[in-house]
């Protein structure tokens, strides 16, 4: 009788145990299969984003996006493909990742290109993750893409007086931990090896920072910068057909690898 009870209490001890890994990652409690896929193209409408000489972010993020939904489409058509927007509108933060929270999405993909007022040979990619800055470059990459909310109306309510000029509000963000951060970091790093072995592109690396776009969405989510259209070179590669098909099919190939890894 006393044994039973012993194995009645490990039982009960093991199933709390479980309930609580579930409740603190709730991607445990999903399907780890990857069926919808939501692809955000940065910017929009009046939010042209960083720019070039003559080339717009809002451009490039969404001719990539599209391009990269059509690849998905195409090759795996039982994915469900949504995007954040398929026009040149102006979608607030928020919303972006509502909507693919709204939408049960298994994977959240932000498209951007980069930019500094620094240097005119800067160039290469970068993926992001939510996480705490690292460096300097990574706050300052984080506040260029935050600073869209000051185009939106009453955004301290909406996103609990978050600053987009204050270093601390970044860094307060960035300590938001993402339960899928492990999942987010495997697929970043597939991006940005895909670029490297698929268009010979240079890799910045992987990196985290505190972006609104990615701190509430409740599946693995990356934001890649494709580049910098404040180098000449690169701005005539990203608003070139050839340079976004080929940005588009070395993001959809590391989708296709973590995708294959996740269903396995």
């Amino acid at each position: 009788m006393l044994k039973v009870l012993n194995l009645v209490i490990v039982a009960i001890f093991l199933l709390t145990c479980v309930s609580f890994v579930i409740r603190q990652h709730p991607e445990v409690s999903k399907s780890s299969r990857v069926n919808t896929v939501v692809i955000d193209a940065g910017h929009g409408g009046k939010d042209p984003g960083t720019r070039g000489r003559n080339t717009k972010e809002k451009d490039v993020a969404l001719a990539v996006a599209l391009e990269l939904g059509r690849k998905i489409k195409e090759s795996t058509p039982e994915v469900k493909v949504l995007y954040t927007r398929s026009t040149d509108v102006f979608i607030e933060l928020g919303e972006r990742s509502a909507f693919a929270n709204r939408n049960n999405a298994d994977l959240f993909i932000s498209v951007h290109c980069n930019a500094t007022p620094r240097s005119k040979t800067v160039h290469g990619t970068e993926t992001f993750v939510m996480g705490l800055h690292k460096t300097e470059g990574n706050l300052e990459v984080a506040k260029r893409e935050n600073s869209v909310i000051l185009q939106e109306t009453n955004y301290k309510q909406k996103y609990k007086g978050f600053d987009p000029n204050s270093p601390l509000a970044h860094i307060m963000l960035a300590n938001y931990q993402s339960a899928f951060i492990s999942s987010s970091l495997r697929l970043a790093d597939l991006i940005e090896k895909k670029f490297q072995s698929v268009s010979e592109r240079e890799s910045r690396g992987v990196k985290q920072a505190g972006f609104l776009v990615l701190w509430r969405c409740a599946m693995p989510s990356v934001l890649i910068e494709t580049g910098f259209l404040s180098s000449p070179d690169e701005e005539d590669y990203l608003s070139s057909e050839d340079g976004q098909a080929e940005v588009a099919e070395s993001i959809h190939q590391a989708f296709m690898a973590y995708k294959k890894d996740m269903d396995r």
